[in-house]
């Protein structure tokens, strides 16, 4: 399953709804990976095809999204994304959790390991 984009509606509908709720609430039913990107960002363009990969080792175990920081600005202000690419981790019962950079799939894979506890 390639990676989803996320709008600002289909992230209340899929990730949380923060117009509604105050405290961290995840609507998914598996582990989730979002990239903030955006098109004329250098380092986002090498991490694209990593998270495709990803998307489609670990197709049914875990949601790997995109959202284009330019088309969606209130989302990328919601998380205080100041740079980019930043990768969000949203484990199932816990708090997520940001990186930034565009990290080497090996870092990505121990972090969905670590947070997650999903194998590919």
């Amino acid at each position: 399953m390639p990676t989803q984009s996320l709008t600002k509606q289909t992230f209340l509908e899929k990730v949380f709804n923060y117009e509604t709720e105050t405290e961290w609430k995840f609507l998914g039913d598996k582990p989730a990976i979002i990239d903030f990107y955006a098109d004329w960002c250098g380092p986002c363009k090498m991490i694209a095809p990593i998270m495709e990969e990803l998307s489609e080792e670990y197709a049914g175990k875990v949601d790997v999204y995109k959202i284009d920081t330019d088309a969606e600005q209130e989302l990328a202000g919601a998380f205080g994304i100041r740079s980019i690419p930043s990768i969000l981790f949203i484990p199932m019962d816990n708090t997520p959790q940001m990186a930034q950079g565009a990290a080497p799939k090996h870092a990505i894979v121990k972090m969905i390991e670590d947070q997650f506890g999903v194998t590919s």
